[in-house]
């Protein structure tokens, strides 16, 4: 397999690492940065240092675009454009619905959002096992090739990471809330902390780590995170002009002195923690599911997203077209009992004929 990766920072570089040491892959990549592809290879993250989008993509299979989500859309077009008709084109950005609505309709662009990472940046910070385990959203549309698709979440299954369907504007709201909202609260703590402490020539009180934790992402890398904030603006504001709403009702419990008031915000705010971060583990028998479909665009991005939406999580996928291409089979392998009959009871409601193998695989 040969796989390109245009922009080798953090994540492009562990992508490199990962597809060399896991795949035994080829690995081409771009930088426009000629320091920044030296590093990639001098790290191992590279087969070879491209000069060019075009160098990298030649006779690729996967290619990975990864830049700031404003480069993303101009960077996947010229991706699109130097790749051969059977190569699969992702991105790695934090923000999907501004990528999709440019190059979606193209069936070879899938695009994709690994939640990995760390504060650091850089390729020199790059590390094989970033993706062990992690969420990596897809997110398909009705335009999207079936093989290409199968391709690219097997590839991303390979290299550790954990696959999921996702629909664009549903993945933007989510991220809103759970990874750029944090950020910019963190950013409004330090920026009221400084202010609360007058012109700088008080030191900071030595008090617990909640400050530190809370404060952990502030003043991040601006020119990623300028471009996430601009480019998911709209679910952003509403995210915090639900904040602002929380925190006046929050002020108006302790300004009052209301004990009772204040002790029911908190242990509510302990329940909502509680609940969200409660995962179901992966585990026990992986059930196989084989859907007939029709040969028809869009079908795979269907099954996967509706199976998404339900919070099934497909562990790996195969396709198996009919040999007069009218029909196919999809095999998908779903962890656990329950979510294989959830899945079955989904994929018959959506009139799709399921069949299901006995036992674990």
């Amino acid at each position: 397999m040969r796989i390109a990766v245009l922009g080798v920072g953090l994540i492009g570089g562990s992508i490199g690492l990962a597809a060399r040491e896991r795949l035994g892959a080829e690995v081409a990549g771009f930088d426009p940065d000629g320091g920044t592809r030296a590093a990639a290879a001098e790290r191992g993250a590279l087969d070879h240092a491209a000069t060019s989008i075009g160098d990298a993509c030649e006779n690729a299979d996967v290619v990975f675009c990864s830049a700031p989500v404003g480069a993303l859309p101009d960077l996947a077009e010229a991706a699109l454009a130097a790749c051969g008709p059977e190569a699969v084109v992702s991105d790695v950005g934090s923000t999907k619905r501004a990528v999709v609505e440019r190059v979606g309709t193209e069936g070879r662009f899938i695009g994709g959002h690994p939640i990995a990472g760390a504060e650091t940046a850089g390729v020199e910070h790059a590390r094989a096992d970033l993706f062990e385990g992690a969420r990596w959203y897809l997110t398909p549309t009705d335009r999207s090739g079936g093989l290409h698709y199968d391709r690219l979440q097997r590839l991303i299954a390979d290299l550790g990471a954990r696959p999921q369907a996702i629909d664009a504007a549903e993945h933007d709201q989510m991220l809103a809330t759970i990874s750029h909202l944090p950020h910019v609260m963190a950013n409004v703590l330090v920026n009221q902390a400084a202010a609360g402490l007058g012109d700088g020539d008080r030191r900071l009180p030595g008090v617990g780590p909640s400050f530190r934790d809370s404060a952990r992402v502030a003043g991040a890398n601006y020119g990623i995170w300028r471009d996430i904030f601009i480019s998911n603006r709209e679910a952003i504001a509403g995210e915090i002009d639900g904040v602002i709403a929380r925190l006046g009702a929050a002020r108006d419990l302790i300004a009052a002195g209301d004990g009772p008031g204040v002790e029911g915000w908190i242990t509510g705010a302990r329940d909502d923690r509680r609940r969200l971060l409660e995962q179901e583990l992966a585990g026990g028998p992986v059930h196989e599911l084989r859907v007939t479909v029709p040969n028809r665009p869009g079908v795979v991005a269907e099954l996967a997203l509706e199976l998404g939406r339900a919070a099934v999580n497909i562990e790996d996928m195969a396709l198996y077209p009919a040999e007069d291409m009218a029909s196919g089979a999809v095999t998908l392998w779903i962890a656990g009992t329950e979510e294989a009959e959830r899945a079955q009871e989904l994929l018959e409601g959506l009139e799709f004929k399921v069949s299901r193998a006995e036992g674990p695989q």
